[in-house]
């Protein structure tokens, strides 16, 4: 029977919680690098005991880790972020232009077939590659230099790449998303790049329909059907059909358009999953009513599932990488939240139960399915 191990990254260390293909009996081991903010922690999936880890905290700075054997052991590998080129300014949070500087990496992407390929997300926001298992990163600069660097600004967490994806049936393309900058796509291996917004509407740029100045939370596709895009935007959960070169808006009768995390079930290509929160000042649930909301048809029409969720005086927070899917058969999925849980549904959303209630706030969640 095959087996799933979720990486869980929290402001106080990252944890690793395994199961069988049941889902119902856990073991629960970290914290590993207790006390440092485990951005985000991600397996490989062509060698699933490849896992990289973000670990950082201000007064350190920035810690790439390695384990080759599921988390049993690590080593510190390449930790050396340079920006190539000119590199110029983007805007700060009061509209003047800021010099870019390395801050921390938000997100590993490794390669479906390489265990050594793996993409970094960082930020002030850029797109690095290591082709070494991590060893050395070299930033794939014309994606920051070619298109409008200068005009992205910070987000609320700050000016980060967030979100890549990989596309399996298109070779050599490339979706990231940053906030507040919006979605860029590359054709070429990450080589140049375009921005992907036309669509998007946000009320609070100068120019609501801008090309670029979107702050996108998180966007997601099924493997089998890449050119079919779904995004958790500030505000409104949209949808693209056309691989990103056009946005509508598929919010329906969600509660809020407001939100971070979206996932997309693994076998249902129109199967998807949002948790609203209240309002962008507001990060809880509305009603302080944990809910997760799943579409059927792709979007417009949403159901909450709430059976094993808290229905009251609940105010905790689920952000964007704190969402994830397994493959297994129902498909299994997994969020935590900023309370330090992190709850797991083995039937697609039909019912929910905590695998733990007491880890530090969660930043992020992955799933391995294991042989």
């Amino acid at each position: 029977m095959s087996r799933v191990r979720v990486l869980v990254g929290t402001r106080k260390g990252a944890f690793i919680l395994t199961a069988d293909g049941k889902r119902d009996n856990w073991t629960i081991d970290g914290p590993y690098f207790s006390g440092w903010q485990i951005y985000h922690i991600n397996g490989s999936p062509s060698d699933p005991d490849r896992i990289y880890v973000s670990q950082t905290v201000s007064w350190f700075g920035q810690i790439v880790q390695r384990s080759d054997d599921g988390g049993q052991t690590w080593q510190p590998v390449g930790n050396r972020f340079e920006y190539e080129g000119e590199l110029g300014t983007h805007q700060w949070f009061d509209g003047t232009q800021h010099p870019w500087e390395f801050a921390r990496v938000w997100h590993f992407e490794p390669s479906p077939d390489d265990p050594d390929t793996v993409y970094a997300g960082v930020e002030d926001a850029a797109l690095f590659r290591s082709t070494d298992g991590g060893h050395t990163w070299h930033e794939l600069s014309g994606l920051r230099q070619g298109t409008s660097g200068h005009l992205w600004h910070p987000g609320a967490g700050g000016i980060c790449l967030h979100t890549v994806l990989l596309d399996p049936v298109n070779q050599g393309r490339i979706f990231v998303a940053i906030s507040s900058a919006g979605v860029f796509r590359s054709d070429d291996y990450g080589q140049t790049w375009r921005a992907m917004n036309r669509g998007l509407r946000s009320d609070y740029l100068p120019d609501p329909e801008a090309e670029v100045g979107h702050c996108v939370h998180r966007i997601a596709f099924h493997p089998s059907r890449p050119d079919v895009l779904f995004m958790q935007k500030h505000p409104g959960v949209m949808r693209s059909d056309d691989a990103g070169e056009s946005w509508y808006d598929i919010s329906g009768n969600l509660p809020s358009d407001f939100g971070f995390p979206l996932a997309v079930h693994a076998h249902e290509p129109e199967m998807i999953y949002v948790i609203p929160l209240k309002n962008d000042e507001e990060h809880y649930p509305p009603e302080g009513k944990l809910r997760v909301y799943r579409s059927r048809t792709g979007g417009h029409e949403w159901e909450p599932l709430t059976n094993g969720l808290p229905q009251s005086h609940c105010y905790v927070n689920v952000l964007r990488e704190a969402m994830a899917v397994d493959t297994l058969d129902p498909c299994g999925i997994y969020f935590g939240t900023t309370g330090g849980q992190v709850y797991v549904s083995a039937d697609a959303g039909e019912s929910w139960q905590p695998i733990v209630r007491d880890l530090p706030a969660v930043l992020s969640v992955e799933v391995q399915t294991l042989p």
